[in-house]
């Protein structure tokens, strides 16, 4: 029996195999989206609370950055509904194809494809709400990115930043492939942004919120 995630992998692995067309060799690789499906991460990853924080509501429009096969995709364009947009965004066509796939079969028709390069995320401006998760470890440049993702947003607009911690337990990479979340802050504000909250509501992972406003929230210090 061909299963979603089998449909899925196979989007995922036809790719064109121009030399241009090759990720860089620290992005997740597009045969291995199963992991991102995991049954349970509704559970742990409590994408409900994390929308909340982030101020996404109905007629909201906001870009999934480093979207891979849209796991988050598809629950942004279910809050934002049919009067929202999101903007699911990624360097890596086979991760596009597999949003596509997702988005056809759910009957979602307000999410957009965005294929960005490692040097420009192209993201549309205006946007309500920029979400990040399980990608900053795989950015090349993430002060440049960060810098982007706050031209784009609108001066009230949310950034939201999700990554796994490195006190230990849990799904995720192995502990040396983390980052620490005192390291994304000291990233986001040489970009221009300003902390606004250090989330600590997620079992596995951290959620920092920025804006362009400054906030009130100091810079936390993680575990090594």
């Amino acid at each position: 029996m061909i299963t979603r995630l089998t449909l899925l992998a196979t989007l995922a692995m036809t790719a064109t195999v121009g030399a241009q067309d090759q990720p860089h060799a620290r992005l997740f690789p597009p045969d291995d989206i199963g992991i991102l499906e995991a049954p349970d991460r509704d559970m742990w990853q409590k994408p409900d609370e994390i929308m909340d924080v982030l101020n996404v509501a109905d007629g909201s429009v906001v870009a999934d950055v480093g979207a891979g096969a849209g796991w988050f995709t598809v629950r942004l364009a279910r809050r934002v509904g049919p009067n929202g947009l999101v903007f699911a965004q990624d360097i890596q066509q086979p991760m596009l194809d597999a949003i596509a796939y997702r988005v056809n079969r759910e009957g979602l028709d307000n999410v957009e494809r965005v294929l960005g390069t490692a040097e420009d995320p192209t993201l549309p401006a205006d946007l309500d709400a920029v979400l990040i998760v399980d990608v900053y470890a795989e950015v090349e440049d993430p002060v440049a990115l960060l810098s982007d993702a706050a031209a784009a947003l609108k001066p009230q607009g949310r950034l939201g930043i999700v990554d796994f911690t490195r006190d230990g337990g849990g799904p995720g990479p192995e502990m040396e492939s983390r980052v620490d979340a005192a390291d994304v802050i000291r990233d986001a504000q040489a970009a221009g942004l300003s902390l606004l909250s250090h989330e600590t509501f997620l079992t596995y992972q951290f959620l920092l919120v920025f804006g362009l406003e400054a906030g009130d929230a100091e810079p936390v210090q993680t575990a090594r």
